[in-house]
Parts: structure tokens; C-alpha cells; sequence
């Protein structure tokens, strides 16, 4: 099995940056080199949002419309690890954020079949 733990969240200020980590853990967790992973994010009163995905192999990134050109999304799949750097934060940002696995790219939370616990960013201005 595979779990996925994202860590990195917390309070910040607007204009500040954080950096979110997915690790996959467990004894399959070498297959998380396998799937495209994506960062997803929910506020209160919200559905849930597609930030950023990224293919197996790093080679294509997506985003969405509302944090491209802030945040990036990056993999090393030698630590089975996925990651959301996050710059230029603004009170928009505000929401619980989780890593999700998917066997392709997508920007549909459905499609994704595993998913982290999530982790709290609140900026503040």
C-alpha cells in the first residue's frame, strides 16, 4: 500500500511564500513514481479547486488559473516525493491543500484515486 502525507503548510503573510511537501510512504510507494500527482485545494463555502499537476516523468506541468505564474509544481521521484513551492501568497490562497495521485494528468479531483490528508495554509494580510 501507499499513503500520501503532505506537510509544509501554516500561517504566512500575504506576499510571503511556503513550500508544500507530498511524501509516499508504505510499502508500494516506489510505484508513486508512476502516476501524475496533483495538488488540489478547498476553502470554506468553496468546491474544491484544481491548483497543479504534474506527468510521471515531470515533463508536464499544469496549472490553474488562478495560481499560475505563483506556484510551481516539481517531483523527485527518488524520494517519492512531491512538491508545491508557492510564492506571492494572497488571502485568495486560503484553504486546505492536498496531494492527489492520478494514472494521468488531470484536472478533475474525481479522476484522482488517492489523496493525502491535507494541510493547512492561511495568509494573511
Amino acid at each position: 500500500q501507499v499513503q500520501l502525507a503532505e506537510s509544509g503548510g501554516g500561517p504566512v503573510m500575504a506576499g510571503g511564500s511556503l513550500r508544500l511537501s507530498c511524501e509516499a510512504s508504505g510499502s508500494t510507494a516506489s510505484a508513486f513514481r508512476t502516476y501524475a500527482k496533483g495538488w488540489f485545494r478547498q476553502a470554506p463555502g468553496k468546491e474544491r479547486e484544481f491548483v497543479a499537476t504534474i506527468s510521471w516523468s515531470g515533463g508536464s506541468t499544469y496549472y490553474g488559473a488562478s495560481v499560475k505564474g505563483r506556484f510551481t509544481i516539481s517531483r523527485d521521484n527518488s524520494k517519492n516525493t512531491v512538491y508545491l513551492q508557492m510564492d506571492n501568497l494572497k488571502p485568495e490562497d486560503t484553504a486546505i491543500y492536498y496531494c492527489a495521485a492520478s494514472p494521468s494528468v488531470s484536472v478533475v479531483a474525481a479522476e484522482y484515486n488517492l489523496w493525502g490528508q491535507g494541510t493547512q495554509v492561511t495568509v494573511s494580510s
